[in-house]
């Protein structure tokens, strides 16, 4: 009789150690898994060499061999505030120069000339993404604070008034790209490739318009609170 109490106690006992031990092993799995998917949100500095050209609107095909691609700066602050695991809004703020070039013998200005504009841009994108990879997509405003003008080796500042040769304060525009990220310890690296289509003319006088093309690196750091956030 004592035998078989010994027995079934033994029995009893494994069968609790078994139902314990799925247990913690469910937890830590479910734990685990809530991790990946937990909305996550990062902060970001940039420094970046950009792209940029102009489109000058009906005259912009009888000069488009006349164009050349300006390099300008983008240095400023990115914020990605997660939704969830696989949506996020992603605002920044950051100051880059835009402009272009024609090359002499243009039908514009005959000369060789250029155009650059110091401009503060903020744009908000939509940003989904799966696994590794993300796309970015929306609107963005921008402030003009300065700019000259070029021909030959003679510079003009831009007025920014409602002239003959005045120039724009303001300008609207749309974003879209993508990227890739790579997790480095508890930072991330990424990759992004973004197109910038401004939709407002610059200039009071005839057709301009700012393209972008820009290339960058992000180094991440992770946000500690997100108030968007939730799995």
């Amino acid at each position: 009789m004592k035998q078989k109490v010994q027995t079934g106690l033994l029995i009893g006992m494994l069968f609790l150690s078994a139902a314990t031990f799925g247990q913690t092993n469910r937890a830590e799995t479910k734990k685990v898994i809530e991790g990946k998917k937990t909305a996550k949100t990062y902060f970001d500095l940039m420094v970046n060499v950009v792209g940029t050209n102009l489109n000058y609107g009906g005259s912009n095909s009888s000069l488009a061999d006349y164009k050349k691609t300006n390099n300008g700066i983008q240095a400023g602050v990115s914020f990605q505030a997660g939704i969830t695991s696989a949506f996020s809004l992603v605002s920044e703020l950051y100051f880059m120069r835009k402009g272009g070039k024609l090359k002499a013998n243009n039908p514009l200005s005959v000369s060789e000339s250029s155009l650059h504009l110091n401009t503060l841009e903020l744009p908000v994108l939509a940003r989904f993404q799966v696994g590794k990879f993300y796309m970015n997509a929306g609107p963005s405003i921008a402030y003009n604070l300065s700019g000259k003008t070029k021909v030959d080796d003679q510079s003009t500042k831009l007025s920014f008034n409602n002239s003959a040769d005045g120039f724009k304060r303001f300008e609207a525009g749309v974003q879209v790209g993508g990227g890739v990220a790579f997790p480095f310890k508890q930072k991330r690296i990424a990759l992004d490739i973004r197109y910038s289509y401004g939709l407002t003319n610059i200039s009071y006088n005839k057709e301009l318009h700012n393209r972008a093309l820009m290339v960058s690196v992000h180094f991440s750091t992770p946000w500690k609170t997100n108030p968007l956030g939730r799995k």
